[in-house]
């Protein structure tokens, strides 16, 4: 019988295929065989999987966590060892747990608190970055890429991720790749997230003064300790989501910006600059007749009270915020003094807090410029081309409180390598702004421009305390065509022994009475109810 050539080469491949197959087959049983005796761990080889990447803290100055400070669970699954459909009533994410388990490799996947945890489950407790509302986020800044680019994040991103060691779970594994359950598995959690950096933050206070804030549009606040010029409080508003900056940098109101660190026109609080060069210079006694207005060299300048606040002191001027008692004031006084006491204070100068968050210097007029009459009368209560940052403001308001001596703002505290104890903490440093002498005097004025101005509405009925206000023109005009004004407002409580300085300033907010005064207030309220609660 005569077969087709097709047929034959057919007969040759499956033959040759048969032989092959034998070949591999013998070979594999040699192998084996020749290993039988080869000890075990030989043999055997290490699975690791990482459960959650470790990235340090941002503390308050009490070692509370601003960041880092809820917790969700991971768990690693090796699914040859687990039931599929009772592992999966753990599963935050049951179609991505399904998806991963029928792969039948070791996997991760976030869990709940209920999953407990067998040979072939192991579960981690990992710190989530942010809350869904993360406080002090602008002081806290953002990661991009997974690194530092913003605030604090940024100024310690060495510190704050520091190839520091993830959760992991390790298993043994046999010469074919099968994962031993037992005795070879091994688990490490990492505790390099308690690592970090120190804040002087209070997060209760910073958690006051971003609630009283909340109804604040654009504008910031400040709190700081008048001693030590530790920042207790600093919210910027509006705020942001770190979850969504592309969104952030969309909002016309550009809630990217610390607005703490930038600098507007200041307004009528630049009177207790004044008040302190004039009271230096021998002018404390001062008195002068308000009629409504004052002309320099031609330039008619206003007071808010068009009719006049008639004979008055200083301390009676700066209750009444009268412009034109500070104009005839300023004319007196000696140019290069009046200018070194603005310098003394803070004004013109940066508020260095860290590497990326600096306050602004503002702008200090020179003498050449305030030596144009127009100019210095401007000054005098805080317009023409003066500007500060609400952090200058509040560090004023320190100077006046610690007897003249004015500490440097400070908002880091020091470094922690296990979230207990402070490393690398600076001493508080302090500059002579003035006397005593005067410093008690300003405190006094502060306090009457609350307690004796029956329209104040920073006056408390809990709280005693002092403070001063400004309605600062900006030379901008709404669509009305009525001028905007930032509304300012620094003061101190309480008033006897004073222990906090906070600044309010709502940009574009209009009057500092009606507008920072309420928000003021209620902090102060609310500072005074929280060390009630902690005795």
């Amino acid at each position: 019988m005569v077969r087709k050539r097709g047929e034959h080469g057919v007969l040759i491949l499956t033959a040759a295929f048969f032989i092959s197959f034998t070949f591999i087959a013998l070979n594999y049983y040699r192998i084996a065989v020749e290993q039988k005796d080869v000890p075990a761990a030989q043999l055997e080889s290490t699975l690791t999987i990482e459960a959650g990447r470790c990235q340090g803290t941002i503390y308050d100055r009490n070692m509370r966590p601003l960041i880092n400070a809820e917790k969700k669970h991971i768990a690693a699954a090796v699914p040859s060892a687990l039931d599929r459909e009772q592992t999966a009533e753990y599963a935050i994410d049951k179609d991505s747990f399904y998806e991963q388990f029928d792969k039948g490799e070791p996997f991760v996947f976030d869990c709940s608190d209920k999953a407990l945890e067998s040979d072939g489950l192991t579960i981690f407790e990992v710190p989530i970055r942010y809350s869904e509302h993360q406080t002090a986020q602008h002081i806290i800044g953002y990661l991009s890429d997974d690194k530092g680019a913003d605030g604090i994040e940024y100024a310690y991103d060495d510190i704050l991720r520091n190839n520091f060691p993830s959760n992991s779970v390790s298993y043994k594994k046999d010469g074919m790749g099968r994962i031993l359950i037992g005795d070879g598995k091994k688990v490490f959690r990492s505790s390099s997230y308690k690592t970090g950096v120190v804040l002087t933050l209070d997060s209760d206070i910073q958690k006051i003064c971003e609630d009283c804030g909340s109804r604040i549009d654009t504008g910031a606040i400040v709190c700081a300790d008048v001693k030590t010029g530790d920042i207790l409080g600093l919210a910027s508003f509006p705020c942001y989501e770190t979850s969504d900056i592309e969104k952030a940098m969309k909002d016309r109101r550009c809630p990217l910006i610390d607005r703490a660190l930038y600098s507007y026109s200041v307004g009528s609080v630049f009177k207790l600059v004044t008040a302190a060069a004039a009271i230096e210079e021998g002018f404390g006694g001062r008195t002068y007749a308000c009629t409504g207005s004052t002309d320099i060299e031609g330039k008619i300048f206003n007071c808010h009270k068009l009719d006049g606040h008639g004979l008055q002191d200083m301390t009676e001027a700066m209750t009444n915020s009268c412009n034109t008692y500070f104009i005839d004031l300023a004319r007196s006084l000696d140019i290069g003094k009046y200018r070194q006491m603005a310098e003394y204070l803070g004004f013109g100068k940066e508020n260095y807090l860290c590497a990326g968050v600096t306050g602004s210097g503002g702008v200090l007029p020179t003498e050449k410029q305030l030596s144009v009459p127009a100019e210095r009368a401007n000054f005098s209560f805080g317009q023409g081309k003066l500007a500060a940052t609400p952090l200058q403001i509040t560090q004023l308001t320190c100077g006046i409180c610690n007897g003249g001596d004015m500490p440097v703002l400070r908002l880091i505290k020091g470094i922690t390598a296990d979230g207990e104890a402070v490393a690398d903490e600076k001493p508080t440093r302090y500059s002579t702004a003035m006397s005593s002498d005067t410093a008690m005097q300003l405190r006094k004025m502060m306090i009457s421009a609350v307690r004796d101005n029956e329209n104040s509405k920073a006056r408390s009925n809990v709280i005693s305390l002092g403070a001063k206000t400004s309605t600062a023109q900006t030379g901008k005009l709404d669509e009305k065509g009525e001028e905007l004004c930032h509304a300012w407002i620094t003061g101190f409580f309480p008033s006897r022994k004073p222990k906090y300085a906070v600044t309010v300033l709502i940009e574009n907010g209009g009057y500092g009475n009606e507008a920072a005064a309420p928000v003021f207030r209620e902090i102060a309220e609310k500072i005074r109810e929280l060390n009630i609660k902690k005795k």
